[in-house]
Formats: C-alpha cells, structure tokens, sequence
C-alpha cells in the first residue's frame, strides 16, 4: 500500500514499522494471557467436581452457582482473546487460482441445516462461467461463514438468504443478501470497526476480521441496509490478468455452436 501524500515515505515507513510492532505485542500479550486462563477455567472444573461430590446442601449449591460464573466468564473471554488472535494475525496467505462459487457453496452446505431448521430459506444464484481468482481458500472460507452467520442472526423468525455471484468489469462479484432486521445508519457504518458489536456477549471482531481477509485478497466488502428490509453485503475481487486472458483464451478456441 502506498503512503499517502500528506505523509512522508520515511516517516510513513517508520509509523508502519511501530504498528507491525504494537499488533505482535498485543497478539503475544493476548496469547499469554489465554495459558493462565486456561488454568483457572481448568480448576473451576475440578472445584466443580468437589462439591458436587458433598452433596447438595445450600452451601455447596452457592458454590457450584458461583463456580459456573466462574467458567462462563472464562470461556467468554478464551473466546474473545481466540477471535483476537484471529483478527490481529491474519496470516500469511497462500493465493492460488480458486473458484468463489465453490467457496461459497461450502460455507453455504455448512449452515443449510441452521437455516432450514431456523426457517429460512438459502437461494443461490452463482454464476458457472464465473472467471476464477487468487485466493487462499482456508481463510476466505472463514471469512465467509462470518458473513453467513451474521445473516441468518439477523433473521431468527426467518426469511430469506440469497447469495449471487457475477462478473463485473475488473473481476467478479458476490452478494449476500438477507430479508432480516436491518440495521440503521449508524450501525451500518460502524460494523467494521474493532470491537463494536451490537450483539450481547459479541466480541465486535467477526466482521472487522472478515473484512480484512478479503483485503487481504486485494478485494473490497461494501455494505448496504435498512431496518426492517434486510441487508446486502457486496464482496469483490479482481481478476488477475493472466487468468483473464487465459479465459478469454480458451473461449476463442471453443468451437462454433452448429
């Protein structure tokens, strides 16, 4: 990425270097504070298994309540610290020729049985001339299913997820459309930010990390929504040159429709 104008490239390499600095910081000081967490969660566990062997007098059930507090307040923030990591150390990624629809579909066959369980109907429309992309396919997977689940939340009396996929003028497209709540302005433009959520015991890094693998890609995550309409989220990648003039090889050496 290229410093801006405003910004000098030797300071803007020097601010670069800080913040490369500050982000493995915080993700080694987040990964240390997961192992004594661990410990107690594990503890709380065998403590739990203590008392229950007492009996169940008034005492000991004031403890296994305070015990279970405990444990659930560790596992949410084991939970917030993994979803940290996840966020703050996007990994190098291993970009190859892969299909989007493919990817899609994955993620999709995934929470088929939520969403027909939950009452809501999944339509594709995934265009199968779609030109191919680079793409690391463990990650943008994860990526996606952020996008999916975030959906199918918002939609808990049902409805309707569509996912299309389409070619675009520099490379290739995918909507995610769902007909659930909606969210306001205000929601809509801060729901890529670090740790913002609206959600009860949310981490708010989900789609923040979403969005930065499909960056990551050389893609960009538009949103578009209203309350009480739905919302649609628009996703696009571009076409490597080479594997554009690759397709548009192979279609003029297809032979002429008889």
């Amino acid at each position: 990425m290229a410093p801006p104008d405003t910004v000098p490239a030797a300071e803007y390499q020097r601010l670069s270097e800080q913040f490369q600095e500050l982000a493995e910081l915080a993700g080694a000081l987040a990964h240390e504070i997961k192992n004594p967490l661990s410990t107690i969660r594990l503890n709380m566990d065998l403590l739990a298994e203590d008392f229950s062997a007492e009996g169940g007098n008034g005492k000991t059930r004031r403890a296994l309540r305070t015990i279970d507090t405990v444990r659930n307040q560790c596992a949410r923030l084991e939970n917030l610290l993994n979803d940290f990591l996840r966020f703050s150390r996007l990994r190098n990624l291993n970009l190859r020729p892969g299909s989007l629809n493919d990817q899609m579909n994955c993620v999709l066959d995934l929470y088929e049985p939520y969403a027909r369980e939950a009452g809501v109907e999944i339509i594709r429309y995934l265009d199968p001339d779609l030109p191919s992309i680079l793409l690391d396919g463990e990650t943008l997977q994860a990526a996606l299913v952020n996008l999916v689940k975030n959906s199918l939340e918002a939609m808990p009396e049902g409805g309707v997820l569509t996912a299309r996929t389409r070619t675009t003028r520099y490379g290739v497209a995918l909507d995610l459309i769902d007909t659930g709540c909606g969210m306001d302005e205000t929601t809509a433009r801060r729901m890529f930010e670090a740790f913002f959520s609206t959600k009860h015991g949310g981490s708010g890094l989900g789609l923040p990390t979403a969005r930065r693998v499909i960056e990551a890609h050389g893609g960009r995550i538009d949103v578009q929504s209203a309350l009480g309409r739905g919302t649609k989220f628009t996703l696009e990648f571009h076409t490597p040159p080479r594997l554009e003039a690759a397709a548009t090889h192979a279609e003029a050496e297809q032979p002429p429709v008889q």
